[in-house]
Order: structure tokens, then sequence, then C-alpha cells
């Protein structure tokens, strides 16, 4: 005989011998305004983290002029969240299969905080970007952590509605974050501290309303942390990322240091994979990738995160060096970037709650994605502007599509038990993908715009030559107006076509996301949640 519990999980007798659970007795399903409640604390909170990693591209080039750094310092802050953010992420979501949800997201809050405090403090490039690794630790929490909390509280059938608040909510922090942070630098009585404060009042506000509003049944589960297997996983992805920030800097692409460091990351990488063979609970279950949607899903990730960051990282530099644009000017440039997310998220999630099928807007999603990159490829730093937005909005509309449905396609196939490792690895892959893809491109970022800077050098004037070459080569990022008229023409074209070439690079990766979705098999989305799947097994 059935009845419903307070979790809106159908319960049966409890066969002799079952495990007890506690906390999921006496409650009632969750209406959608409990769920809007929660939801509305759990998005303030990956508001704030999405927030930190984005508001400072704007502002990146006042900030490293004020602390005396160059490009290298310049990637490392970007990196350096993405880094610790990226290595997180799937410790976080193990840890969510084990222990409260709510006090993970709240813990993740709280680091968020510290590091935030400490970023806004900075004296130095190298206090910033240590106060970014630790932004990185609570950002990451929040990022696996949301989007598991939603699989306990919604079916998957109708989460893709209120997973266009979550689309919506990333749209608006990462491609709004830059707007944001160009007006708080761009403000006399404000300043660039102040971007990496700002988050934090959103933080504590998200801490008040998840104690009010969020409420989940605790599985009662014996906790062993997969130390070695986190610390394995770590170490590769630090590795991995360290290798690819410093390469065709500190030294070339071919080198011992390279041969080194990417040995080590294969090493690593093959000793956590034995390791979580051994462990009672690994930090990524390997039979989740028996699973080929998971498979698919996770590689698909890994490519859509470098066309995500690379939209969301170069955009500042190239309105500000190519365009000489005010930082405020160059966040409001992008906002047909923000509208094509927003809407293609929101709309698409509505529509697979109403129809059930997902996988025609993962695969839209890729050829908007690859299309906007390869035409941001051909942009100048004359381009005219509606140009740059149609192919801004194209790049928008691709990532709003293809991230949280890659999600959902992950969720949908995996038993409550795993929720949390599945969608971490999803979260992984992408900032992975992020990752490298910022510190690899921003290398070549760097190569190319000195290629074109020397290879059109002999155009100018004579006299104009030297202050040219004294602006090339001194290391850190130009003051574009204290250049002659003649030099700034030719060092705005080189940064225009230098960072051009990153998205022209980036365009493949979209395009090889596209062809993994193409084999994605679409199943039917449940329509339980996820803590309601054990009892409709065993109705079974």
């Amino acid at each position: 005989m059935a009845t419903i519990t307070s979790a809106g999980v159908r319960a049966h007798a409890k066969p002799k011998g079952a495990p007890e659970h506690g906390g999921d007795h006496g409650r009632a399903p969750m209406t959608h305004r409990q769920i809007m409640k929660a939801l509305s604390g759990l998005l303030l909170g990956l508001f704030a983290a999405l927030l930190s990693s984005t508001i400072v591209t704007n502002a990146l080039p006042t900030i490293i002029k004020d602390l005396g750094g160059g490009q290298s310092a310049y990637t490392w802050v970007v990196t350096a969240a993405l880094l610790s953010l990226t290595a997180s992420v799937p410790i976080w979501g193990k840890l969510a299969d084990l222990v409260s949800k709510k006090a993970l997201v709240q813990i993740s809050l709280v680091i968020y905080i510290i590091g935030s405090v400490i970023a806004g403090l900075a004296r130095s490039p190298a206090m910033l970007i240590s106060a970014r690794v630790v932004q990185g630790l609570g950002a990451g929490g929040l990022t696996a952590l949301v989007q598991v909390i939603m699989a306990a509280m919604i079916s998957p059938r109708e989460r893709g509605r209120y997973s266009g608040y979550n689309g919506a909510t990333f749209a608006v922090a990462t491609a709004g974050g830059p707007l944001l942070g160009g007006v708080i630098t761009d403000t006399d009585w404000l300043g660039w501290r102040y971007c990496l404060f700002v988050g934090i009042p959103f933080a504590l506000i998200a801490l008040v309303v998840l104690q009010k509003t969020l409420h989940l049944p605790v599985a009662k589960r014996k906790v062993k942390v997969d130390w070695i297997g986190a610390f394995l996983i770590t170490a590769a992805a630090s590795l991995l990322l360290i290798w690819v920030t410093f390469a065709d800097d500190k030294y070339q692409w071919l080198s011992w240091q390279t041969c080194t460091m990417v040995g080590g990351t294969v090493l690593l990488a093959l000793l956590f994979v034995f390791a979580e063979t051994r462990a009672a609970e690994p930090v990524i279950p390997l039979r989740l990738f028996r699973n080929r949607t998971i498979t698919l899903a996770s590689l698909a990730s890994l490519f859509v995160g470098v066309g995500m960051y690379c939209g969301t990282v170069f955009f500042s530099q190239y309105f500000q060096l190519a365009r000489d644009e005010s930082p405020t000017m160059s966040g409001v440039l992008t906002i047909p970037m923000i509208a094509g997310m927003f809407v293609s998220s929101t709309v698409s999630g509505r529509f697979i709650t109403s129809t059930g099928r997902w996988k025609g807007w993962l695969v839209s999603g890729g050829v908007f994605l690859t299309a906007g990159l390869g035409l941001l490829g051909l942009m100048r730093y004359d381009t005219p502007y509606w140009q740059l937005a149609l192919y801004m909005a194209l790049l928008g509309v691709g990532v709003g599509m293809m991230m949280q449905n890659l999600v959902l396609s992950t969720q949908n196939q995996v038993s409550p038990a795993d929720l949390g490792a599945a969608s971490s690895v999803i979260s992984f892959f992408r900032s992975l993908g992020g990752a490298v893809g910022v510190g690899v491109l921003g290398s070549l970022m760097s190569t190319r715009i000195t290629h074109y800077a020397a290879d059109t050098i002999g155009d100018l004037p004579p006299d104009a030559q030297a202050a040219a070459a004294h602006a090339s080569g001194s290391g850190s990022l130009p003051d574009m107006n204290l250049l002659p008229a003649p030099v700034r023409t030719w060092l705005e074209s080189a940064y225009g076509h230098g960072i051009a070439d990153v998205f022209l690079y980036a365009a493949p990766s979209a395009l090889l996301a596209f062809l993994l979705c193409l084999f994605i098999e679409e199943a039917p989305l449940r329509t339980s949640v996820g803590l309601a799947q054990p009892a409709e097994k065993q109705a079974a």
C-alpha cells in the first residue's frame, strides 16, 4: 500500500532489513511557491559566485595597471578562480551525496565571502590571485550544489521550467557582470575594489534566505570521503592549468617544462582512475561513464566551456584596447550576448517542460555557438557594431541552449545516490574546458597580437616606429590615450585582429560539441523528483 510522504515521495511498506532514512517523512510535495522561495536563495548565491568570475573582466586592465602587473597577471586573475572552481566541483558534488546539501551550500557561501573580502583588500597581483583561489573554492560549491539541490526538489520533466531561471541567472551574471564592473570602475567614489566586494551582500542575503526556505530530507549514510581521489583530481587539474597558463610566457610550448607538466598530469590522472576503482565512495564513480549519454554530455560540456568563457573573458580587452571604449561601455556593448543567453535559456526551458523533448535544443545550440564564434573570428577593430551585436547574440543563444540542457540530460540518467556526482561531472568538464581554453587562448592571443604588430610596424612613419616599439614591447597593457594617433590606430588594429583569432580558434571546439550532441540519445524525462525514485523502483 503506497502513501504520500512529506517530501513528496511515494512511500511503501519498508521491507524487513531495509536501510533507514531520516528526514523524508511528514512533508507534502513542494508547491511552486515553496520551490521558488528556496530557489531564490540558491540563485542569489549562484549569482554572487558567477558575478565574481565576470565582474572583474572589464575592470582588469585598470586593476592590473594599479597593482603593477602584466599580461600574465591579467590571465592568472581569471585562471586562478577557474582553477580552484574546476578542481573543487567534483568534491562538492560527491559530498552532496553523503552529507547535508543545505549545510554544504551555506559553507560554500561563507568561503566565497572570505575570498571576496581578501580580494578587495589586495595590495599586489599575488595577493589578488591567492584570494581568487579562495573565491573559486566557494564558487565551485555553489556551481555544483545548485544543480544538485534543484534535482532533489524538482522532477526532470518539470526541471526545464526552473532551469530557465537558472540559465537566466547565469546569463545575467556572466554577461552582466562586466557591465556592472565597468560602471563601478568608472565611478570615482567607488573604484575597482568594490567590484570584488559587490557580491558579498548577495551572498549574505542568500545565507539568510536558504536558512529559512531550504528544507531537504537528509539520508543517513556513512560518510567516507575519498580523500586520495580528491587530492589526485585536484592535483591533475591544477598542474594542467598551471602548464597552459605559463606556456609561451615562462617557457615554450615544446620544452622540458611542458613534457614534465603534461607527463605529470597524465600520471596523476591515471592514478586517480586507479584510486577510484578501489574507493568505497569515489569522487567520480567511473561506472557513470558506462552510460553513453553521460560520457557524451561530459565531453560536450568540455568544449562548450571553451566557447562560453572565451566570450566572457576576451570581449573586455577587445572593446577597451581595440575600440577604445570605457569599462562601462565595454559592458553595455555585450548586451546582445546577455540577451541571447537569457532568452534562449528561458524559452528552451519552458518548451522542454511542456513537450518533454530536449535534444533538438542541444543540437540547435551547437549550431548557434559554432556560427557565433566563427563569425566573431572575422571581426576587426573597425567592424560595424551591428555585425558584432549579431555575432554576440548567436554566441549567447548557443550557450543558453546547451549549458543547462547538458546537465538535464545527465541528471535524467542517474539514481539519487549519484545525483551530486553526476551533476558535478558536467560542471567539472565545463569549467575545465573554460579554464584550459582561457589559458591557451590567452597565450595565443598575446602571440598573435605581437605578430600583427610586428608585421605592420613598417607601415608607420619613421618617427612613430620608436614609440610603437616601446608600446608593444613594454610587457604591460598599454594606455591608448597616451599614444600618438598613428601608433594608437596601429596597435588597435593589432589587438582587434589578434583577439578575433581567439574566437576563430575556439570555433572548432563548438563544432565538436555540436557533433557530440548529435549522438546523444534522447530519453524521456522522468516525472518524479530525485528523492522519489527509490520508491518508484520498489513499486515497480
